[in-house]
């Protein structure tokens, strides 16, 4: 979004993330946008300024689970009285501020000790995806799973320089720091080049090409819970990428599951389109449905409406986390004939006759309004 002012946009788009967004992914969105308006990142950048306080703005609101919920309803008009220029700062939250600095400038934003920084560039979290069968998400199944990891590239140690050889980073002469004055203060910051490790690649490592790591491929079983839904995240430890030290990272496994074309799935419930005649709703019937584990008796009484539905409690999906069973609801859809022969006219012309005026509640319901509306022009 550079050279756009944030201010013009919803905090969500601010953060650059989906309505749906989960806290996890809120906080890795304002981390990111944050270190890329940070003013100390964009000396002199008054339009970079102004898009840091936006950033901490919108981050102030989205996790807070009460303020989102009214950001929500009603904007931001709704969040006056709630924190809006009151409660809360444009300029972010001393917490998350104070990891934003660890991660600028390692730790020491008012003239610290130098970082530690980890000198591989690689994040030792990874993510893959993995497609679901409808029924696999409902009743749970076991996947084998491939997918590539990172590890650190041996000659370099992960460094990304030949031989693993470092040089003096010119920007801050080996020091890990630079300095910065504004306005009468002095503020020691972790130089941007080398991340605080006062080295820095002279000649790239020839195997890596200095990246500083190697991929490598691997596959193992995962057994995936009943219940689970499309866009849920599952994490297995020890299973991401691995640093120079041999640390690993975990893996995060982001799931999709394919929709069915007759049951439609809403979190625990399931929902069927249940096709009946009109003959079936003027007399009452009860027929036999499909439902996830075998079949169901379904009852129509006589009158029954179109798209009323008829819940079976505790016929639904087993819910993830243990929290008892969804519903199963089938929804009635009235079907009429597309054509009816002669004999079958004189039947419902004959059947219609048997009720009298029962057959024609238009002319109970319009009677005198013809005249009342005539009478407006007289």
């Amino acid at each position: 979004m550079k050279g756009r002012i944030l201010t013009d946009l919803c905090y969500y788009e601010i953060l650059e993330i989906e309505r749906s967004a989960d806290k996890s992914t809120i906080k890795k969105a304002y981390r990111k946008m944050a270190m890329k308006y940070h003013p100390d990142k964009n000396p002199g950048d008054n339009e970079a300024e102004e898009n840091f306080k936006s950033v901490n703005e919108a981050y102030q609101v989205l996790s807070d689970e009460e303020k989102r919920a009214i950001y929500d309803r009603h904007g931001k008009a709704g969040l006056e009285g709630h924190g809006q220029g009151g409660g809360f700062s444009r300029g972010g939250g001393f917490d998350d501020l104070g990891s934003i600095f660890e991660e600028m400038f390692g730790g020491g934003g008012f003239g610290g000790r130098r970082a530690q920084r980890k000198t591989y560039n690689y994040d030792l979290d990874t993510e893959i995806e993995v497609n679901l069968e409808f029924n696999e998400a409902v009743f749970g199944c076991n996947k084998e799973l491939k997918y590539k990891y990172k590890t650190a590239c041996k000659p370099c140690k992960g460094t990304g320089a030949k031989g693993g050889k470092l040089s003096p980073c010119t920007t801050c002469n080996g020091q890990g720091q630079v300095h910065m004055k504004q306005g009468f203060m002095t503020f020691a910051q972790t130089c941007p080049h080398c991340n605080g490790t006062g080295q820095s690649v002279a000649s790239k490592c020839p195997t890596c090409k200095g990246r500083g790591y190697e991929e490598k491929s691997e596959s193992f079983k995962v057994d995936l819970p009943e219940g689970i839904n499309h866009g849920n995240r599952i994490r297995v430890g020890n299973k991401g990428n691995i640093a120079p030290d041999g640390s690993r990272g975990d893996l995060y496994i982001v799931v999709n599951v394919e929709e069915d074309k007759n049951f439609i799935r809403h979190d625990d419930d399931i929902y069927l389109e249940v096709p009946l005649f009109f003959t079936q709703i003027a007399l009452g019937d009860s027929i036999t449905i499909p439902s996830l584990t075998g079949e169901l008796e379904l009852k129509i009484p006589k009158n029954t409406r179109d798209k009323e539905q008829i819940v079976f409690k505790g016929e639904g999906v087993k819910n993830v986390n243990g929290y008892g069973k969804g519903n199963f609801i089938a929804q009635i859809k009235i079907q009429y004939p597309d054509s009816i022969n002669q004999e079958q006219r004189e039947l419902l012309e004959k059947l219609q006759t048997s009720f009298g005026i029962e057959s024609k509640p238009h002319e109970d319901v319009f009677e005198g309004m013809f005249a009342k509306v005539k009478s407006w022009f007289n």
